[in-house]
């Protein structure tokens, strides 16, 4: 029988080497995750999950250090076993509004809320002359939309999201005059 696997990825939506190759592993380590919770989409959740586990400087950014993120990883482990159920079967969209002109990126397998994440991420990792988008970039990009699922997470396990933006963007400027 065959899986329900997102199978779409960055390369599917013109994401190819505009990922560093840490932030590549993390895409294909959320894929397998959502295959292994039965889920159809890849969305943001599944996301910060990987990211979490995978990149040190990530972690390194919350305020409540280790205790925190672990209470954040602890949430998103829950969401397979209890809150997170209420999401079964939907598709998370994004909570940031359309800018004229863009049109959004539709990734077969993806939510919205992830596919736009992915876009800020790259665009983020422009901004601060970087071709490729790392951990931090995504993470950031994540923050931006306020009513995205990894966001809901990050609020369940008692993370000041405003703080954790200004953190990173404060570490965006570090590594652009650093």
């Amino acid at each position: 029988m065959r899986s329900r696997t997102p199978s779409a990825g960055p390369a599917d939506a013109g994401f190819e080497g505009r990922l560093s190759e840490p932030l590549t592993a993390v895409v294909m380590g959320a894929r397998r995750r959502a295959v292994r919770d039965g889920d159809k989409h890849l969305d943001t959740a599944h996301l910060l999950h990987t990211l979490l586990e995978s990149d040190p400087r990530v972690r390194a950014v919350f305020a409540g250090g280790t205790p925190q993120v672990i209470r954040v990883l602890g949430c998103l482990v829950q969401r397979t076993i209890g809150y997170g159920l209420r999401w079964s079967g939907t598709v998370e969209d994004s909570g940031v509004p359309p800018v004229a002109g863009r049109a959004e990126v539709a990734v077969a397998g993806w939510s919205p809320a992830a596919s736009a994440a992915m876009v800020a991420a790259i665009r983020r990792a422009g901004a601060h002359g970087a071709f490729r988008a790392d951990g931090p970039d995504l993470l950031a990009a994540l923050l931006g939309d306020r009513q995205c699922r990894a966001v809901e997470v990050l609020r369940r396990a008692g993370v000041d999201v405003e703080l954790l933006l200004r953190t990173l963007n404060g570490e965006a400027c570090q590594q652009s005059t650093g």
